[in-house]
């Protein structure tokens, strides 16, 4: 019998423990806090772990970025445009959901962690996953004003800027400074300690989001069968997009390190911006259902993504 893999089995029952004991006040911020902080220290290992060759090379690799950018804010889009006929089989609101949920950025944490689980190009995943998040800012609103007729006065926050350069860059360039003036540390982090830290920082960051599903109250706002039928699309589509990503960057002759990375990139949606996006752009009483969709298939991809990850690597 298979043995079980532990970061399939962590997601999972983070979800469970979200849904049972959600983080709520106090301790909701303090995990926050301590979500943000491991996800520093992710990026701080994975700048330590590689060459600073490595990681130009990752910046220069403008082809891996495009093709996944292409992924995440073209094919998606028209995706979701293209299944407008599921509002058959759920309301009006979760439809314009799963449109919302085709327009946001690439996540980074989950990105980054699998295409280490998978031994991919992990310093070119950090720069295009960092870019999605950037384009992000820009491209998300202007797609939701055209594609859902959000009207004027959409805005985002420029804090995003800061927020990604204080959380994920800043700690992969004191990892690279690590790398290159402190002895051993290049070899610490390419010990277990990074994979410790990778499943770990994806255990946590379920759990924070579901929590706030939970405690918010957004699952009590859809039906048991629409719940179902989102998660089979869900599924399919993650599935889909892994076949995808696989066979137009092996045409195009890409190695085998950045085929994993543009996986990874490619077929992840982030919850963690996409939920402060959705706040400013809607903002409404209608936000709670709108974001449901995007919680559902971050779960499905985290869970199918992870399992391919571990099985290719």
């Amino acid at each position: 019998m298979k043995k079980l893999d532990p970061l399939l089995v962590g997601i999972v029952v983070a979800a469970a423990l979200a849904f049972v004991l959600p983080a709520k006040g106090a301790f909701a911020d303090g995990f926050a806090v301590a979500v943000k902080l491991g996800i520093a220290l992710l990026f701080f290992l994975y700048g330590a772990r590689l060459s600073t060759q490595e990681a130009l090379k990752g910046l220069t690799n403008w082809r891996l970025h495009a093709l996944i950018l292409a992924f995440t804010f073209a094919i998606y889009p028209v995706i979701g445009l293209l299944v407008r006929p599921t509002t058959a089989f759920m309301s009006a609101d979760l439809y314009q959901g799963l449109l919302f949920m085709s327009l946001v950025p690439s996540t980074v944490q989950s990105s980054v962690a699998l295409t280490g689980v998978a031994r991919g190009n992990v310093s070119g995943a950090v720069v295009a996953a960092s870019v999605s998040s950037l384009v992000g800012v820009v491209a998300t609103p202007l797609l939701v004003m055209w594609l859902m007729g959000a009207g004027d006065g959409v805005s985002v926050d420029a804090s995003v800027f800061g927020d990604i350069a204080l959380q994920l860059l800043l700690p992969f360039i004191l990892g690279q400074l690590a790398h290159n003036f402190v002895p051993r540390v290049g070899e610490l982090a390419k010990s277990k300690a990074t994979k410790i830290v990778d499943r770990g920082s994806i255990w946590m960051v379920v759990y924070s989001a579901f929590s706030r599903g939970v405690v918010s109250g957004v699952w009590s706002n859809v039906s048991a069968w629409e719940i179902v039928f989102l998660t089979v699309f869900s599924c399919v589509l993650v599935v889909a997009m892994l076949w995808l990503t696989r066979i137009l960057p092996e045409a195009l002759h890409f190695p085998r390190e950045d085929r994993v990375a543009i996986q990874m990139c490619g077929t992840q949606k982030s919850l963690a911006t996409g939920l402060p996006m959705a706040t400013v752009i809607f903002g409404g009483a209608s936000l709670g259902v709108l974001i449901i969709p995007l919680m559902i298939y971050h779960m499905c991809q985290l869970v199918i993504c992870s399992a391919y990850a571990s099985r290719i690597s």
